[in-house]
């Protein structure tokens, strides 16, 4: 059974739950700022919003999505992905180049386990 939950501010950030997995997807909320490290950080509390309210945290996370608007400033969130990070149990994470709707230039989509 699938267990949907609602998204947080903005409506781009949403959880869903499927027996012991959790998926969830979040960008950095609004008014959003053009700096990739901050809107990084943004999205990145907002995945822990998420994984707490379907019952688990960032150190049950197997995989991460990254998107990104520009590749060559993939340092800025490295640096906001290192800070947030459970280091003694990082999950595989892939960094992609891609287009987002403006004003948002980081997209993050998680698979954790309860």
């Amino acid at each position: 059974m699938i267990t949907r939950f609602a998204g947080l501010t903005p409506t781009r950030s949403r959880a869903v739950a499927h027996d012991d997995l959790v998926f969830t997807v979040a960008v950095a909320p609004d008014p959003v700022s053009s700096s990739m490290y901050e809107q990084s950080a943004k999205a990145l509390a907002r995945i822990d919003e998420s994984l707490a309210l379907c019952g688990t945290d960032k150190s049950k996370i197997l995989s991460a999505i990254v998107y990104i608007t520009d590749i060559k400033r993939k340092s800025e969130m490295n640096r906001a992905w290192d800070e947030w990070v459970d280091t003694r149990n990082p999950p595989m994470r892939a960094c992609i180049g891609v287009d987002l709707e403006p004003p948002h230039i980081v997209e993050i989509v998680v698979t954790a386990v309860k």
